[in-house]
Order: C-alpha cells, then sequence, then structure tokens
C-alpha cells in the first residue's frame, strides 16, 4: 500500500492560469489524512509544466504525467485516475476548487462504511469574485445509502429527486473497472450502475465541491456544464437507460411490461425536465430557433406550461420569426441590402435583427428610401403584406428572397 488516503486527479490542457488557481486553493488544504495530487497535462503548449515544477518545489505533493499529444478529455481523466494510488480518488477540475470540511466528513463517512464504493454529494456554483456560493446543485435532506445492487431504489432517488452523481470520491478497488468508455449514454449514470454493482453507494448531505460559476480569471466565460444541458438532454436519458438495463441484469430490476411502462414514463419526465433547463439557456442566448424547437418537444411530451418555459412563451413567436428572417438573409450569398416595407418601427426591428444574427454587412433600408433597381439582385425583402410579393416580383427582386410575415411565423405553432 502506498499510505497515500486520498489521490485529487486534475486533468488540464493549455489552462496554465487556471490550474495556477487551483494550485494555489490546494496549497491551503489542510487534511487529517496523507494525499497527493496528480495532474495530467494533455499535451499542453503553454508553460504548464513550468508551472507544476515550481509548486513541486513549494512542497505540494504533485506527482505530474505530460502526455506527448492531446487524446481527448476522456483519455486524459482516465490517465489521472489510472495514475492515482491513494485508497480514494476524487477529480477535480483544473477551475474548480475543493470544500475540505466536506471532503473530511466524506472520507470519515467512508472509512465507516467500507462497504461503499463510492459516495457523492451536492456541490455549490461559486462566485470567486465576490467569494460566495451562489447556489447548491440539488438538495438532500440526510445522508442516505443504498445497498449493493439495489437499482430499483436508486433509480427511483434520482428520477424523483433530480439526482446528478457527478461530483463524488471513489473507492479505489471499485474504480479501474467502473471508469470506462460511455459515449451515448451520460457517463454519471452509467458509472453510478457500475459503482452499484460493487458495492452500496452514498449520497450525504454535506457538498464537498465548488464549481466556479464566475471567475477571477474569465468572468464572463461559459461554463462546459451549461453546454452539456443545452444539448446532451438524450444523452441523460441514455444513461438512465444504461442504468436500468444494468439493473435488470443484476436481478434487482424487474422486466415486465408494467414495470417497463413506469421506467419510460420516468425517463421520459427526467428528460423532458432537462430539455426546459436547455430552452431557457437557448433563450437566454438569444437562439429562439432552437428554443422553439425544444418547445416543440416538450408540448408534446405534456410539459408545455413547464416555469422554464413561460417566462418566454408569449415572445417566443415573434423572436423565432425576426431570427429567421436574419438567419435567411445571412444564409444566402451576395446579399448586402434587406428592404423593409410596411414596418412602422425600422429602427427597432433592426436592433433586433442585429442581436438576433443579422450580418454586419448587411445593410437595412426601407421602401420608402426607393427601389434601386441595380441592386435588387443583391436584396432581401421583408414585406409585412404577402399580397404585395408579385409586386416586388415583377419590379425584379428575387422570389425566394421576398419573405412576408406569414412565411417567417406560419410554423410557429404555440
Amino acid at each position: 500500500m502506498s499510505g497515500i488516503k486520498l489521490s485529487i486527479c486534475i486533468p488540464t490542457y493549455n489552462r496554465e492560469a487556471y490550474l495556477r488557481s487551483a494550485l494555489e486553493h490546494c496549497e491551503k488544504y489542510s487534511f487529517s489524512f496523507p494525499y497527493e495530487i496528480v495532474v495530467s497535462d494533455n499535451a499542453s503548449t503553454d508553460n504548464t509544466t513550468q508551472l507544476v515544477e515550481e509548486f513541486i518545489a513549494k512542497g505540494l505533493p504533485i506527482h505530474y504525467h505530460r502526455r506527448p499529444v492531446n487524446g481527448g478529455s476522456g483519455p486524459n481523466l482516465a490517465c489521472a485516475f489510472h495514475h492515482a494510488v491513494g485508497e480514494y480518488s476524487i477529480y477535480l477540475a483544473d477551475d474548480d476548487f475543493l470544500v475540505p470540511s466536506g471532503v473530511e466528513a466524506a472520507m470519515a463517512y467512508l472509512d465507516a462504511n467500507p462497504d461503499v464504493a463510492a459516495c457523492h454529494a451536492p456541490w455549490y456554483f461559486y462566485d470567486e469574485v465576490a467569494d460566495r456560493d451562489l447556489s447548491q446543485f440539488y438538495a438532500i435532506d440526510e445522508d442516505i445509502k443504498f445497498e449493493q445492487r439495489n437499482f430499483a431504489a436508486v433509480f427511483q432517488f434520482i428520477c424523483e429527486r433530480h439526482i446528478f452523481p457527478e461530483i463524488g470520491i471513489y473507492r479505489a478497488s471499485a474504480l479501474r473497472s467502473s471508469w470506462v468508455p460511455r459515449d451515448f449514454c451520460f457517463w454519471a449514470f452509467s458509472y453510478l450502475a457500475h459503482f452499484l454493482d460493487q458495492g452500496a453507494i452514498a449520497f450525504l448531505k454535506q457538498p464537498f465541491y465548488r464549481s466556479v460559476a464566475v471567475s477571477k480569471i474569465a468572468p464572463n466565460r461559459q461554463q462546459a456544464g451549461n453546454d452539456d444541458v443545452m444539448t446532451s438532454w438524450d444523452k441523460y436519458r441514455g444513461g438512465l437507460e444504461y442504468f436500468l438495463y444494468i439493473g435488470s441484469k443484476r436481478g434487482n430490476l424487474a422486466t415486465t411490461r408494467e414495470a417497463r411502462v413506469v421506467f419510460e414514463e420516468l425517463c421520459k419526465v427526467f428528460t423532458l425536465n432537462r430539455m426546459a433547463v436547455a430552452f431557457r439557456f437557448w433563450a437566454q442566448r438569444k437562439d429562439f430557433i432552437k428554443a422553439y424547437e425544444l418547445y416543440t418537444r416538450l408540448a408534446i411530451g405534456g410539459m408545455p406550461d413547464h416555469p422554464e418555459v413561460m417566462h418566454f412563451r408569449n415572445a417566443l413567436p415573434l423572436m423565432v420569426a425576426i431570427q429567421t428572417l436574419a438567419y435567411q438573409v445571412g444564409a444566402t450569398e451576395g446579399i448586402s441590402r434587406l428592404m423593409l416595407s410596411g414596418i412602422a418601427d425600422r429602427r427597432s426591428i433592426e436592433e433586433l435583427l442585429r442581436d438576433l444574427g443579422l450580418p454586419a454587412g448587411v445593410d437595412v433600408v426601407e421602401e420608402t428610401a426607393g427601389h434601386d433597381m441595380g441592386l435588387a439582385k443583391h436584396t432581401a425583402v421583408f414585406i409585412a403584406d404577402a399580397v404585395r410579393h408579385g409586386e416586388f416580383v415583377a419590379l425584379g427582386y428575387k422570389p425566394n428572397l421576398i419573405f412576408s410575415e406569414q412565411d417567417l411565423i406560419q410554423h410557429v405553432i404555440i
């Protein structure tokens, strides 16, 4: 045995400033047990090597491994775990922090419960600029342990409480076989099934991880986790179905027709709730076309009035129509003008068009400025009154570049 109790595994790539911040926090940790920091460098081209050497010289217990080529984020994390020699391992993103008191409590729990293969906990979203926690991702009332292969109870718990087992401390003896490639099935649900297959799992009330939502280094950066939420809802469903499959094969989950109907409904509701969050994120990013696509799936799934949707729903048709016009004009090579006909407030419409993607190189003009037929083939037209379409064609404008309000809004049905 190595004598190391905990391995803190940090994968990194070309993020010297973030890694420095993470290691500076590690310098402040004072655990009651021996630990190591395993840094797996995915062939960074910045000064990561020199930075790590600086902290090793200062006495931080770092074991540094540099890959000769960038192998991708998944293999790099696996590399960090494979080099870990601690009894337990925890993943630490190079831009996040641990909560030392929570780590101590989790380690004590694992020591007191040797049958537990992995323990999970909620985590804080942290504003590094204001030095405060913003919120907590899920919450549980008290520590709870599920016995080995109790897939039915864990699945019910995940779905009812909307639990994401992304933050965990893993027993090394269970980690080797659990952390394997999964692509179509969300890794956290898949790996949870693997850990549960080998031992009990626990969900602890006290967080031991801080995910930096507002960074001192880049205050306006987008969180990678948000991008997952915006696109990976079917992977979440895949992960749940994978979990159910493993449970059925280990004999704890019934596979009768009635049971499958219940599982299907739980997976559906969980996925729709994630799609509703994705809807909000896309709307906040002002991509209303994508938001509307998600709305149609939420509505047909029985959630047209989901709370995440209601704030945007009334304005959605107009915003989709304007963004569609901006898209159609921007997608067409050679268009340098957009003529607006029958619009009372050109300035406001132009501002919205710009905000929703109209290229800066396209001039917005009003019909009242007159028709320059030498520019007709370079001009798209928006007409408030569809009846005038033939009139603009007769003037020499291309028929498929004359868009009416009806053209833009007829397929946006709320």
